[in-house]
């Protein structure tokens, strides 16, 4: 472990040498403007249950299943067991410390899988080996690049504040890579970049779902961030946020360096993006998770959020409003 430390400090120091001309995080690299396309095809149409509305099922750690209408989204697939290992990297290693919810064999079709960054607890061996290779994978132009190496050949990448826009029958979703940030400015160079996620979700014709351009329902997905001047800009350009989901943990390098935020990293960032209902993920899965649940419901609760938090176990689902 000394050895590691050392080698890591080593990269740290590095890396800060890199960073001491640059007075701010690099600007967003998509203005939002141009926006990509994927169709899929429409299928059969959606049980009673998914055409009342959507649904957010809680597999662990950043892994939930979303559904909308006859869309069907993977985010951040993790499908390992208590006891086995992930690589972060520099000869880094963590803990599975929590079961999945559901088994990867056991998963519905998946129309697309949405990945916030290439980290192997965010998209573990297990899903590299059983995923098909043909799935539609929107995430970094990072993380798309080494996919496309692994064989994945639907890989979509957004970089900030670009859009893609999705259609499965007669179900839009407009799809938005956000700000994020995995650590401080230094440790951030030394990790994968990540990207948070924008869904804004439509039935009907138009992308947009109605006449005043409004979307039937809008979800924020943090990803790996730490909160930084940024992140502010998402309630700026997306008002109306209807649900977050909140990838906490105060997860610590080395048991030192912060890399994902924690309890009142988690309050800070529902009072920028101010949605109507936040749900915390990504909080006691792996050993390297710092910060427990209940450091996010203290702060939640000296805020006076507490009326605006919904909290999953794992297997649990959360089912939101109904399309028009």
């Amino acid at each position: 472990m000394r050895n590691l430390c050392s080698v890591f400090c080593a990269l740290l120091a590095a890396g800060l040498l890199a960073c001491t001309a640059l007075a701010s995080p690099t600007a967003p690299s998509g203005d939002g403007r141009a926006i990509a396309r994927l169709d899929l095809p429409a299928g059969p149409a959606p049980t009673s249950g998914a055409a009342t509305g959507g649904s957010v099922q809680f597999i662990g750690t950043a892994t939930v299943l979303l559904r909308y209408g006859g869309l069907t989204i993977l985010t951040d697939p993790n499908f390992l067991h208590k006891g086995e290992h992930v690589h972060l990297g520099y000869g880094l290693h963590s803990q599975r410390l929590t079961n999945p919810a559901i088994e990867f064999d056991q998963l519905p079709p998946i129309d697309m899988v949405i990945l916030s960054h290439l980290h192997e607890d965010h998209f573990d061996k297990l899903v590299q080996q059983k995923l098909k290779r043909d799935t539609p994978i929107v995430t970094t132009p990072e993380a798309s690049a080494r996919l496309a190496q692994l064989g994945f050949t639907r890989t979509i990448a957004l970089s900030r504040w670009a859009a893609l826009d999705v259609v499965k029958g007669g179900d839009r979703l407009r799809m938005a890579a956000m700000p994020g940030r995995h650590g401080g400015l230094v440790s951030a160079r030394l990790l994968p970049p990540v990207m948070g996620s924008m869904l804004e979700f439509s039935s009907g014709s138009s992308a947009s779902g109605s006449s005043s351009g409004a979307p039937a329902y809008r979800l924020y997905i943090s990803g790996d961030t730490l909160i930084y001047d940024d992140i502010a800009e998402i309630g700026q350009r997306y008002p109306d946020i209807d649900l977050a989901l909140l990838h906490l943990g105060g997860t610590r390098i080395l048991g030192v360096v912060k890399v994902t935020m924690d309890g009142s990293d988690g309050v800070r960032m529902m009072q920028l993006v101010a949605p109507r209902r936040a749900i915390p993920i990504h909080y006691n899965d792996y050993d390297v998770f710092k910060s427990p649940l209940s450091d996010f419901q203290r702060e939640v609760a000296k805020a006076g959020l507490s009326d605006k938090v919904t909290y999953l176990k794992h297997g649990d689902t959360y089912r939101f409003g109904a399309p028009p």
